[in-house]
């Protein structure tokens, strides 16, 4: 059977249109007949996603996007097949997240979880939002924003306080402060100077505090045999003094205060004759008489001796009249 031309040329042309769509869909990473390892996964918003674009764990492509289908009418849920280019044992708590790529194509990432039984083929995996670059950044400027404006509003305030404090009454008051803390300082300076001053090794106060306490300390090093021996001499002391009878001594002077005290108490109360010689201006009186007498008998004695004594054989005695009270001399 002779086949013609035409039929020839539609053939070559049915065959030529296949292999042009089957070698597009193997550029793009899709194959006629759907075979392999699949995962799925649903997202509400696919950031752009198209498919043959690469899917990873922790950085190596394990796959490729194969198709992207949407169950629903209002569009909320969208499933994502994911083709592995292997079997991998992926744990079943696993996620798959899109990573927005501004400046290049956008990818799934699966973070691989911890759970011991693994993903098959066919199965669904968890989903999870993955924040964008320019999302991350703005999430991280949005606290730090409301803190400007926080820190903004709260300086307007202290502004606004140091206003009304520095006023021209305030402000003359805050010179004098200021004028009182240079004094200050100044004062302060000096002392300084002076504890310096103090402080010198050689002709500070301190240092010759330090050198009399150390002359000090010498001396009661060079003199600790003495006052060994005067600490020694005391401890004797107020041993013989404790050994001392004082009890009885303290009792007879007590007696001998009592018996004084009895004493003096009959003198004040004019018993007795000491009582009466300083008590009885009688006997004071007669006491006087008897020396006015006395006197005045030595005296007349010394003027008129013959009277007394005659010791002449020829003379005569002496008849003149006797004294009656003391020669003025004889008083003083």
């Amino acid at each position: 059977m002779k086949v013609s031309n035409e039929t020839k040329v539609g053939a070559l042309t049915i065959i030529a249109i296949t292999l042009i769509i089957v070698g597009f869909n193997f550029l793009k990473g899709k194959t006629i007949f759907k075979s392999g390892n699949f995962l799925y996964a649903k997202y509400s918003d696919t950031k752009g996603l198209i498919v043959s674009n690469p899917v990873f764990v922790n950085g190596f492509q394990v796959g490729t996007v194969f198709e992207i289908e949407n169950k629903t009418a209002d569009l909320s849920q969208i499933i994502v097949s994911i083709k592995l280019n292997n079997v991998y044992k992926i744990p079943t708590n696993s996620t798959a997240t899109i990573q927005d790529n501004p400046l290049g194509i956008n990818s799934i990432s699966i973070v691989l979880g911890n759970a011991q039984t693994f993903l098959k083929s066919e199965d669904t995996i968890k989903t999870a939002p993955a924040a964008s670059l320019l999302g991350d950044l703005m999430n991280t400027l949005s606290p730090l924003g409301e803190q400007t404006k926080q820190t903004i509003s709260e300086l307007q305030r202290v502004l606004t306080n140091i206003n009304q404090v520095l006023n021209n009454n305030n402000k003359a008051n805050l010179e004098v402060v200021l004028k009182n803390l240079s004094e200050t300082a100044l004062n302060l300076n000096k002392s300084m100077a002076s504890i310096e001053s103090m402080l010198q090794k050689q002709n500070g106060s301190i240092a010759n505090t330090a050198s009399n306490l150390s002359s000090f300390t010498k001396n009661l090093n060079d003199n600790n045999k003495k006052i060994n021996n005067i600490l020694s001499n005391l401890d004797t002391t107020s041993k013989q003094i404790k050994d001392a009878d004082l009890t009885n001594t303290i009792k007879s002077i007590q007696v001998a205060v009592n018996e004084l005290s009895n004493t003096l108490h009959l003198i004040n109360n004019g018993n007795g004759a000491a009582a009466k010689l300083l008590n009885d201006s009688t006997v004071y009186q007669q006491l006087k008489s008897t020396i006015h007498s006395v006197n005045t008998l030595v005296d007349d004695v010394k003027v008129h001796p013959k009277r007394y004594i005659n010791i002449s054989v020829f003379g005569k005695k002496d008849k003149s009249t006797p004294l009656y009270k003391p020669i003025a001399d004889t008083l003083n």
